[in-house]
């Protein structure tokens, strides 16, 4: 089983100016087939995850579908500031 919320972590964290404090965390969801990951990131760094008109979230979150196709499992990314 491959951890996720560690995988976009890995994936993330090289990103952020201050690494230290980028924190993912996995969240319920009420479909069975998704799982809801959380980046939460400082404020400076949110606009570098998901650059300009989105297109750094989208290619994070492309990244993350190719994972989760082993799980079988939708996966939903949101980036929240700290």
């Amino acid at each position: 089983m491959i951890d996720l919320e560690k995988v976009l972590l890995n994936i993330v964290k090289p990103l952020c100016s201050d690494s230290d404090s980028v924190v993912v965390k996995q969240m319920e969801s009420l479909n069975d087939n998704e799982l809801l990951l959380y980046v939460y990131a400082p404020s400076e760094d949110i606009g570098r995850l998901v650059g300009k008109k989105g297109m750094m979230a989208n290619s994070i979150r492309q990244m993350l579908q190719v994972a989760s196709k082993i799980e079988k499992k939708h996966i939903a990314i949101k980036f929240e500031a700290l």
